[in-house]
């Protein structure tokens, strides 16, 4: 790979750009904005159950504030990028000069746009049904028997990550475009593990989850291809990271450590002095100028507002971990672009000064392990197993009773692709793409109408 050949205005589904005062890369995030999938966010867990009568994080406000991280880290990298090949390509100096930011904004719009309801425990749940079910009998059939090795890899191991590849570039029955006809370049930007769910590798960051299902191999191929991924070999399909991902995940990881705990402080559920001292020890640790620290406090002491001081540090923690991460990314950037840099921006930082440390321990005894966490995820392990345990029989039996009828006609028209194959694994897509789009409020509803807790009115 080099710098000036791994972009390009190129587009799912579409042969030519349209012209107009928007870039490409500004299109993209625009159309990404404006779809139902990004909108339905807004009712899907982050970490704490919603609603509630104290405003917390759904899954589109983190990615709005993801997009404004990923905004500053694609603009520190792009600005020294377009300096050092200014001499070698006009086209690469304006397009990290003014358009990588647009990139990394619409990919970290996008990088949770394929999870389902319940937080990270919809996916679990998801997973759980097929395995907890592998032996069960459809048509005198086992559930695993239906499909090859590589396709019960792919629905065992339901992952968030590559169903954004789905969504982003799958075309949907009655559709126009291939997804939301996005860029090359922004899709690859949240291609977060370039690997099909066999190719699962813990040893390797880029291959710690799979990225992509099989279904979307042809869309990950071309893109690949067009961008000068390097394959890996064997017959696994799997790649080498773009480099843009780095920037995508480093405005994740670095969202998510810090807002959970101002969450967490705001509902009640972390005290005060403990995340006023996380915080400040993530401060001290990126910045340990005597200055620094004591301007740093004269604020803090001059506000009179409990969450308007831990909104202030939460703004401190954020800004200087997202200049690391440029750092960090600017220091690798040839292995990085060689694809053998093997961590994470912020692992790399996380190694160097220990800024985090007691943050995720913080944070994962006492927050990933709370009551109201851990009851929500309970309840989407239900919601969704017993729903798929509906969708999935009458998908795959060959003739389906007066019950499996009536629930397939549940399906809106863009899910409906099983009518037209015979793919027992093209028949769970549509399942998936269902329930995948559920919110918490609507997965909830269908849940207590079909198990017949509550009896639906007329409408």
């Amino acid at each position: 790979m080099n710098w000036e050949t791994i972009f390009t205005t190129q587009r799912i589904g579409q042969q030519k750009e349209s012209a107009g005062p928007r870039s490409g890369f500004q299109k993209d995030f625009d159309r990404i904005i404006f779809s139902s999938a990004f909108r339905r966010l807004q009712n899907k867990t982050q970490v704490f159950p919603l609603p509630g009568s104290t405003f917390v994080h759904n899954r589109l406000t983190h990615s709005l504030e993801v997009a404004s991280v990923g905004r500053s880290l694609g603009s520190m990298v792009g600005e020294k990028l377009s300096k050092e090949i200014a001499d070698k390509s006009s086209d690469s100096y304006e397009f990290y000069r003014y358009e990588l930011a647009n990139v990394i904004a619409a990919g970290c719009l996008a990088h949770d746009i394929g999870n389902p309801a319940f937080g990270h425990s919809g996916e679990k749940a998801i997973s759980a049904y097929f395995i907890n079910n592998a032996n069960s009998l459809i048509d005198e059939k086992q559930l695993q028997s239906f499909f090859s090795e590589r396709e019960w890899a792919d629905i065992s191991n339901f992952e968030g990550n590559a169903n954004a590849i789905r969504i982003l570039t799958h075309v949907f029955k009655g559709r126009l475009t291939a997804g939301l006809g996005l860029t090359y370049t922004t899709i690859a930007s949240i291609l977060k593990y370039p690997c099909e769910a066999t190719g699962i590798d813990k040893r390797f960051k880029h291959r710690k989850k799979f990225g992509f299902f099989l279904s979307e191999a042809h869309a990950v191929h071309a893109i690949a291809e067009k961008l000068g991924m390097h394959r890996e070999e064997g017959e696994t399909v799997m790649y080498k990271r773009h480099p843009f991902v780095y920037l995508v995940e480093a405005a994740d990881d670095i969202c998510y450590s810090i807002i959970d705990m101002e969450d967490a402080h705001r509902l009640g559920i972390l005290s005060h002095d403990l995340v006023r001292t996380s915080f400040f020890h993530v401060i001290d640790c990126l910045n340990d100028e005597q200055d620094f620290k004591k301007r740093t406090e004269e604020i803090y002491d001059r506000i009179d507002d409990m969450n308007e001081k831990i909104s202030f540090l939460r703004a401190r923690a954020i800004n200087l971990l997202t200049i690391k991460a440029a750092e960090v990314f600017w220091e690798n950037r040839q292995s990085i672009l060689e694809g053998t840099f093997n961590d994470t921006l912020i692992d790399n930082i996380e190694n160097r000064y220990g800024a985090l440390k007691e943050v995720m321990k913080i944070s994962n005894e006492k927050i990933y392990n709370h009551d109201t966490v851990l009851e929500i995820e309970i309840a989407g392990y239900n919601v969704m197993s017993e729903l798929l345990g509906l969708f999935v029989p009458a998908l795959l039996k060959k003739k389906p009773d007066h019950k499996d009828e009536k629930v397939l006609k549940l399906f809106p028209v863009q899910f409906r692709e099983f009518e037209d194959t015979n793919s027992p694994y093209e028949k769970v897509l549509s399942a998936f793409d269902l329930i995948s789009g559920m919110t918490d409020l609507y997965a909830t509803e269908m849940y207590r109408k079909l198990k017949g807790v509550d009896i639906p009115q007329h409408r």
